[in-house]
């Protein structure tokens, strides 16, 4: 167990670790739809805001900004959280923006819409362990579930008519579902489009073959005006790691991580009710999350078969998409277990999380924002397949002192016991080691985006590639 539990200071494990990294086998590119070309358009956004199409939509009243934010969802609930709490901040009362969320998971409504924000979802993805996509619910082939996905998002923006879309991740949508939209509005020349990236996408080779596969330089070139990379370079240069071209490069901009303790805020009142329904015996709180689920199903069965120290209760929150098969398993090791609770899904896990002593969790974006941002002592088991992105956010931050990491194909119940059982330390905060104010700085970047040309400009610290909002 020496070398399977690491923190800053341990090289030899880091070592280890960074040899598994480099054994993993490349993934294939999942079978989408052939690609499309880019529709017809202007080369620049530059160009398309210098000959705005008569077809244009007309103007409504001033002073009322509409925002469309765009995930496509196709595995977990991160890009749709993520989006939410950017929702959330942009629809407050510094802006009161009127906020559209198009989202490819029906969990979406379930989290609770903030005054403001409302939601389209679509017909929901699928995404395998060897990263092909498939419908999720409907029984029609996958190019038709694109088709009609696109069908219905370029309907909604047009009714729409956003200031600013704000995509995540993927730059021409799953399956390039957002081509005729983009088009679209690159020809009526109103919409500023924003490309919205987490801190890691994935190893830098995968990600150069994905994004020529896909065309995605090309069309941020034609239809973007910004890129925002939720994260810190100190932790993740994206720009630099991934080779950007110069030209992309100029359109990034290091908005820092998002703080997820808005999202506690926002409903501090139901805190209460959720802590009494789980009915557990006094004790520290020993958490275990998996994202949605899909790919959690040994985590959380290993955490199940756990010993719990003797003074703590344990909490695993499987998500929707766990296998029915293993929610039924955990649930009936719980049942033996008077310290143990099994749940599968609650609107607003954060509640959870701030009570938490101890969490062991995968390593999603937005998981790991919520361990940085309650200052938890916490445990990682990153998914390796079909991406590396969890394996290299967490080694950075492991590597800075701020979380412990364990690689997945060390995981069992042993492991989880020792580390449970380990002497309680000092958390790091992470806030003295990297940016964790991304949500304070959106409203600048809106405004940099949206502001008339003869506007004064926001004022940024400049770096090498791209941009980083200063306080």
């Amino acid at each position: 167990m020496k070398n399977s539990l690491s923190r800053r200071g341990h090289r030899a494990d880091s070592k280890s670790r960074r040899s598994v990294l480099h054994l993993l086998p490349t993934v294939p590119a999942p079978p989408l739809p052939s690609q499309r070309p880019l529709l017809p358009g202007n080369l620049t956004t530059k160009a398309r805001r210098a000959d705005r199409a008569s077809s244009a939509p007309p103007d409504y009243p001033p002073g009322q900004l509409r925002i469309a934010l765009y995930s496509h969802d196709a595995m977990g609930l991160g890009h749709m959280r993520r989006n939410l709490l950017i929702a959330r901040t942009l629809a407050g009362p510094a802006l009161k923006a009127s906020i559209l969320m198009i989202a490819g998971a029906g969990e979406a409504t379930a989290f609770g819409l903030p005054p403001g924000v409302d939601c389209l979802t679509l017909p929901a993805l699928r995404k395998e362990s060897d990263g092909s996509y498939h419908a999720r619910n409907l029984s029609i082939a996958l190019p038709e579930l694109i088709a009609l996905r696109g069908s219905a998002i370029g309907a909604t923006l047009e009714a729409f008519h956003p200031d600013v879309l704000i995509v995540d991740k993927m730059p021409r949508g799953i399956g390039q579902e957002l081509d005729s939209a983009l088009a679209r509005l690159c020809a009526y020349g109103r919409t500023r489009c924003v490309l919205g990236l987490r801190d890691v996408l994935d190893d830098p080779e995968t990600v150069h073959r994905e994004w020529d596969r896909d065309g995605n330089e090309h069309a941020i070139r034609r239809y973007y005006d910004a890129i925002w990379i939720y994260g810190d370079p100190q932790v993740y240069d994206l720009v630099r790691e991934y080779e950007l071209s110069a030209d992309i490069a100029k359109k990034a901009r290091y908005t820092g991580y998002l703080d997820q303790r808005l999202r506690l805020a926002a409903h501090d009142g139901e805190r209460v009710d959720l802590l009494k329904s789980l009915g557990l015996p006094p004790g520290r709180l020993m958490l275990c999350l998996v994202g949605g689920g899909q790919d959690g199903s040994r985590l959380a069965e290993a955490f199940s078969e756990a010993a719990l120290p003797q003074d703590a209760v344990g909490v695993i929150l499987t998500g929707p998409h766990m296998p029915v098969e293993v929610q039924q398993r955990l649930h009936r090791r719980a049942s033996q277990n008077p310290r143990m609770r099994v749940l599968e899904f609650v609107p607003e896990p954060a509640y959870l999380m701030s009570r938490a002593d101890r969490v062991v969790a995968m390593g999603g974006y937005n998981t790991t924002c919520e361990i940085l941002s309650f200052g938890k002592p916490a445990l990682l088991v990153p998914r390796v397949k079909p991406r590396l992105e969890q394996w290299i956010r967490a080694e950075r931050l492991r590597d800075m002192g701020l979380l412990d990491v364990l690689h997945p194909d060390e995981l069992h119940a042993a492991a989880l016991t020792q580390w449970m059982a380990r002497p309680t330390r000092s958390v790091c905060d992470a806030r003295r080691y990297i940016d964790m104010d991304g949500l304070s700085h959106l409203p600048a970047l809106l405004s940099e985006l949206v502001a008339p040309p003869s506007s004064s400009p926001v004022t940024h610290s400049y770096g090498e590639g791209a941009w980083h909002v200063s306080n």
